[in-house]
């Protein structure tokens, strides 16, 4: 009698792009995007948190899962760096 595997969905291959740089990650479409965006971010060699990803123009939050956004095997997903913008004090006293 051979039993079969509870998760028997097909793994995904999702396509991170990067500055010009991809890479290619095999992922289960109910694994969290957490875990995708920290190995995408050791691939690009860039702190963790460094990086937001996008699909199809929106962001990607960590929580959600590649089912969730009904994504299929060979997505692109974009990557970019984190932009923070720190105002120095000169710039209030140009107004």
């Amino acid at each position: 009698m051979s039993q079969e595997p509870e998760d028997v969905k097909p793994k995904l291959n999702l396509n991170i792009m990067h500055e010009g740089n991809h890479c290619t990650v095999k992922v289960k479409p109910n694994m969290q995007f957490r875990k995708i965006f920290e190995a995408a971010e050791k691939k690009f060699n860039k702190q963790s948190g460094a990086l937001k990803f996008t699909y199809e123009g929106r962001r990607i939050k960590q929580d959600e899962t590649p089912a969730d956004l009904e994504m299929e095997d060979g997505d692109q997903i974009d990557a970019f760096l984190e932009q923070v913008r720190i105002h120095s004090p000169s710039e209030f006293n140009s107004f």
